[in-house]
């Protein structure tokens, strides 16, 4: 179905791009054979950083005629293999396209290249007094162009949403080169179908994003953040329906397993508070005055304790705020180090169902011999569940792995949930599908991929089954 790529091809994407934006060394390639996922990699033919949206359209010009696939790429940090050319060809990177074009202050609006690292966005727009609510917890590192591909998320959905509801505007390169523009600075517009929301989290198979606007909110002036351990995780399951009974919506409410803070202790070698208990949430509230935040603080604190908390730690100032989101942000990091080799999920239940879902996460990890360790977003029932390797043997683990998965997701589904909360389906999902959504589902998706790509040169191995 596909062709290898040339050495014309490799003239050709030279011409397009320059001498020193094509890389064909394997050493020079080997960063972009994987994202975040462990043990996922393949190797592209050729990796091509492109500068502008002109360069991505004459590239998949060229990619149509000689029918090579194209995956592209932002900072790879994915966690369902959306980046990696598992089809081999052409990896497209838009890593230098990587401006922040403009902020405007009067529309509210912020428009950026896909390349810009997330934090830099928040970083720039708060120095203006403004706000980007979306927050992945790899936000240092992680592009917004990747954000807008699998629809991002963040903790900060449980008050805020998440990415798509931010994109007000997008300027894309279909795969046959043609270059669109969907939307603008714009809060209202229902003219034809709605494009923008069709190619977030369209994971790379509809069309390469090279521009991006964004809606922004004033920046909240006041923040407080709450540590609530607990030892029970019913007791604080309890707590986020008594939170949200009390109509409090707060910016976060994040849950963690002991076993995850405890992963973050060895990391960074040092303790931290109430290391013995069994449960943790990180309580975020904000707002534009002190006197209603010191309201719902006052009120969020009494029922943590009358549902059982041990106790409530509150940070006010950055130093120590910054200290408590550390331990949430470095979970994973801290999992990979103590088990190199593991398996993550991220499935979604309403958030009532949050304890039944432990409680068969870990009736299922009992029934196969493994160990996990869950942690995530309590406030929007988002679960990411981590299956350790540890010391299983190799053959063991290889089979033992798709039963697990398997169990989690028939779990997941029959609690009201999906297999995917904020991940997206990539290369690891994509046998799942059929799990998930009905068959006529998955042929209309199919559908729209042939409408938009007939040859399906754009990150093939995707998705679909």
């Amino acid at each position: 179905m596909y062709q290898g790529v040339t050495r014309a091809i490799v003239e050709a994407l030279r011409e397009i791009a320059g001498e020193g934006e094509v890389l064909v060394d394997a050493e020079e390639m080997e960063p972009y054979t994987h994202d975040e996922v462990v043990g996922l990699r393949a190797d592209p033919e050729v990796v091509v950083r492109a500068t502008s949206a002109h360069q991505v359209s004459e590239i998949l010009k060229l990619a149509q005629r000689v029918r090579v696939p194209v995956t592209p790429r932002g900072a790879g940090m994915g966690l369902s293999g959306g980046a990696v050319p598992v089809c081999g060809g052409i990896i497209l990177s838009l890593e230098k396209m990587n401006r922040i074009l403009e902020i405007d202050q009067d529309n509210l609006m912020v428009t950026v290249e896909p390349g810009v690292i997330v934090e830099d966005i928040h970083r720039a727009v708060e120095a203006e007094g403004l706000f980007y609510p979306p927050d992945p917890a790899s936000l240092d590192s992680c592009s917004i162009g990747g954000n807008v591909a699998e629809g991002a998320g963040g903790p900060r959905a449980v008050k805020y949403g998440v990415t798509q509801h931010y994109v007000c505007g997008l300027e894309a390169v279909l795969p046959s080169g043609e270059i669109i523009t969907c939307g603008g600075k714009l809060v209202k517009n229902v003219t034809g179908y709605n494009l923008i929301q069709l190619l977030i989290g369209s994971e790379g198979t509809l069309a390469v994003v090279t521009k991006i606007v964004l809606r922004l909110l004033p920046l909240p002036k006041v923040r407080v953040d709450l540590l609530v351990p607990y030892d029970d995780f019913q007791a604080a399951a309890d707590t986020v329906s008594g939170i949200i009974a009390h109509r409090i919506v707060p910016a976060t409410i994040e849950f963690m397993e002991r076993d995850s803070l405890q992963a973050v202790e060895k990391l960074l070698q040092k303790e931290l508070p109430y290391r013995d208990a069994e449960a943790y949430l990180l309580i975020q509230l904000d707002g534009n005055r002190p006197e209603a935040v010191d309201a719902d603080f006052e009120l969020v604190g009494e029922l943590c304790l009358e549902h059982g908390a041990r106790d409530v730690l509150v940070a006010r100032d950055t130093r120590t705020r910054d200290r408590l989101w550390e331990a949430r942000r470095l979970i994973i990091e801290a999992l990979n180090h103590e088990s190199p080799v593991n398996h993550m999920e991220d499935v979604v239940v309403p958030r009532a169902e949050i304890p039944m879902l432990l409680k068969g996460i870990k009736q299922i990890a009992e029934r196969h011999g493994v160990r996990t360790v869950c942690f995530g977003h309590a406030g929007d029932g988002n679960v990411h569940v981590n299956v350790l390797k540890d010391d299983i043997p190799d053959g063991r683990w290889e089979a033992l792995v798709p039963a697990v998965t398997e169990g989690i997701y028939r779990l997941a589904l029959s609690l009201g949930g999906a297999i995917t909360g904020e991940h997206g389906v990539g290369a690891t999902r994509r046998q799942y599908l059929p799990l998930a959504l009905e068959r006529a589902q998955i042929e209309v998706m199919r559908g729209i991929r042939d409408a938009f790509d007939p040859n399906r040169i754009l990150n093939p191995g995707k998705i679909f089954p």
